[in-house]
């Protein structure tokens, strides 16, 4: 696998001249092609900032973020909102559906806004409501059909411009336990079938231990990586376990 990110030594700051608080502290780490990364820290270590940089919806202070060969740190405001529609495919813990559309429908207007033929955009969106599993409700609305659902159906929304990296955060965060590990398979399978590239940031062991690589933040700070390499996902979740007991619960969420 190729490095597709290169986050080189980034610093933000937050506040003024009289209070300035540094939420990331010279962070330094490549993501891979085809890489399914973990990003875990307790409430205030930086990974929700770091997510916002590297998704272009915030800017760092100092440093450089590199798509391949782009240096978004350089981007003015219309090349980053051009970026990001092109690139970049977001699945929030909210889903943010437009209630009044189909699941269908929420998955076509991303292709319709960037003025797709309509034989492109019902062939697209009818592959990923099948690879998604939800074809079946492909006509109701979103009040209609459960918090598993529309989680896939945002999933599905966010592939169907082929973004090259899925940014996910705390996705499981509104789902029940059998729904979380349902949305964790199709992320696994995206992953893996599709080759998509996805960084999620999670507070949940067990969520986190269906990716292949985790950065364990801390006031802005890388302080642990695990790699899951050949294990079994029972034997990594029992390592980042592991890690979280050691740190006396600190990169867990306040309740």
């Amino acid at each position: 696998m190729n490095s597709y990110i290169r986050i080189c030594d980034i610093e933000k700051y937050y506040g003024n001249a009289s209070h300035v608080t540094k939420a990331i502290d010279r962070l330094t780490f490549t993501v891979k092609k085809g890489e399914f990364m973990g990003v875990m820290g307790p409430s205030g270590s930086g990974k929700t900032t770091l997510l916002n940089l590297l998704s272009t919806i915030d800017r760092v202070s100092a440093g450089h973020i590199f798509y391949e060969d782009t240096d978004i740190t350089a981007l003015s405001e219309d090349d980053l909102a051009e970026f990001r529609k092109n690139n970049l495919g977001f699945v929030f813990q909210e889903y943010n559906l437009l209630d009044t559309l189909t699941i269908e429908e929420n998955i076509s207007l991303a292709l319709t806004l960037q003025g797709n033929s309509k034989k492109s955009i019902l062939e697209t969106t009818a592959k990923l409501l099948k690879l998604l599993d939800i074809e079946e409700i492909r006509g109701k609305f979103p009040y209609q059909v459960s918090g598993g659902q529309k989680q896939r159906c945002a999933c599905a929304r966010a592939l169907a411009c082929d973004p090259k990296l899925l940014l996910a955060d705390e996705p499981t965060g509104a789902l029940d336990s059998l729904s979380s590990q349902t949305l964790l398979e199709t992320f696994t399978k995206l992953n893996q079938t599709l080759g998509t590239t996805i960084l999620m940031v999670t507070h949940d062991a067990f969520c986190a231990s269906y990716c292949s690589r985790i950065l364990f933040l801390r006031d802005g700070k890388i302080f642990h990586e695990l790699l899951r390499a050949d294990r079994s996902r029972q034997l990594f979740l029992q390592d980042i376990l592991d890690v979280l007991s050691f740190t006396g619960g600190k990169t867990t969420e306040n309740p």
